[in-house]
């Protein structure tokens, strides 16, 4: 049960993979795989952009002031009502429902989940009451 020989494609894979990642130590020597200098990897400093979509400390409290004030819209109200009546299949009608009105699985999935946490912290306020 030996594995076939590698094509020149999948040597070829190997070699580009091996040069974006620079994971092998270069051998000092002009040709092959890891031909070059003999140099040391330094660390590289992490982009700005790498916290790209990070949701801030500023944002989340302006948000939460926001969603404190205004309150649910008219169809988060009404996923609201479908979580608290239940039923069998309910989490899929309430995904349907979502996307529908947002336009993307991640966004309902997202709101349904946000909707959810919405509907226990409710609950866990008015046991505590």
């Amino acid at each position: 049960s030996l594995s076939p020989a590698p094509t020149s494609s999948q040597h070829q894979h190997s070699y580009y993979q091996q040069k974006i990642t620079g994971t092998m130590a270069r051998s000092g020597i002009a040709k092959g795989i890891n031909k070059g200098h003999i140099t040391e990897q330094r660390e590289r400093a992490a982009k700005p952009s790498r916290t790209k979509g990070k949701l801030g400390k500023r944002t989340a409290l302006c948000r939460e002031i926001a969603r404190e004030v205004a309150g649910l819209s008219p169809y988060e109200r009404r996923i609201l009502d479908m979580i608290k009546t239940g039923g069998s299949a309910a989490d899929k009608r309430i995904y349907k429902f979502a996307k529908r009105r947002l336009g993307s699985h991640k966004r309902a999935v997202a709101k349904r989940e946000d909707i959810k946490a919405i509907n226990s912290k409710m609950r866990a306020k008015q046991a505590g009451a």
